[in-house]
């Protein structure tokens, strides 16, 4: 272990074993959250623009987050989401494109900015047929009114689930997962348009649609309050520190190998001793 061959594994072996501990000691700093929310933080109704940007992910502490935003609906866009559940039942959403309302724009400030439009999950219906009923209510209300003050709508803001392929033997326009990519996909008058990551599970009465008596509002709750620390974190810095004696541990074991094979060496050297001796 003192010849200079050694030493040298031994000052890589340290090298290595400072990488994995440096590594434990980042994934600690993560392990635990030194800034939490605090208790009740995403019941507090934020504007959306304060939360995320169009395209942007909803980061992690700010999923389920109440938010306000106002804008029109676009009277084709009232679709439907199959596989969800109400009270644990399952049923359909009705969902609508909300074009978001660029006040500075509205109130002649400078140039518009490309449009905006949010996923909003509007109702819950227990049918298919009660869901696309409602869906056609929607679109005859917004075509036969007037184009007034922009609705103001709160609700609860969640990420994206990610588009799926329909089930067998469904139509492909069967959406069966709550995504903005999906519902943008089958919305009308998408040209420059920019569309939020998230989508938006509305509170009952901001809506300004009638809801038909055969539907009903959401279920919507507040988030569980997560732990400030990281269990699977804390599990991987255990790991890198193993690792780091399992660099001093290699070191050993190849050295220790070297030592045997040159006794075993010695010991099967043939003997040179003078003879008769």
């Amino acid at each position: 272990m003192l010849r200079p061959w050694w030493i040298g594994m031994l000052a890589v072996a340290l090298l290595v074993a400072a990488v994995f501990a440096w590594l434990g000691q980042w994934q600690l700093g993560n392990a635990i959250d030194t800034d939490p929310p605090p208790p009740g933080a995403t019941e507090q109704v934020e504007p959306l623009s304060d939360v995320v940007a169009p395209g942007e992910y909803l980061p992690e502490p700010l999923v389920g987050q109440k938010v306000s935003t106002s804008g029109w609906w676009l009277a084709p866009d009232f679709l439907v989401v199959s596989s969800r559940f109400n009270d644990g039942v399952e049923g359909f959403w009705v969902t609508g494109q909300l074009r978001l309302w660029d006040a500075a724009a509205a109130a002649g400030f400078g140039e518009a900015t490309p449009p905006v439009s949010l996923a909003v999950a509007i109702a819950w219906a227990p049918t298919r047929e009660a869901a696309d009923a409602a869906a056609g209510e929607f679109a005859a209300f917004v075509n036969t009114s007037d184009v007034g003050a922009p609705a103001e709508l709160t609700g609860r803001l969640i990420s994206d689930e990610g588009p799926a392929l329909p089930p067998p033997g469904a139509p492909i326009t069967e959406m069966t997962r709550m995504s903005s990519a999906a519902l943008l996909g089958q919305w009308t008058d998408t040209d420059d348009l920019d569309v939020y990551r998230p989508y938006l599970v509305a509170d009952p009465g901001t809506v300004g649609l009638p809801l038909p008596a055969d539907v009903a509002p959401i279920d919507s709750f507040a988030p569980a309050e997560s732990s400030t620390v990281n269990w699977l974190n804390i599990f991987y810095a255990v790991e890198w520190a193993i690792f780091a004696g399992f660099a001093f541990y290699m070191w050993y074991r190849l050295a220790k190998d070297a030592w045997e094979k040159e006794l075993e060496a010695l010991e099967e050297a043939p003997d040179t001793g003078a003879p008769g001796t």
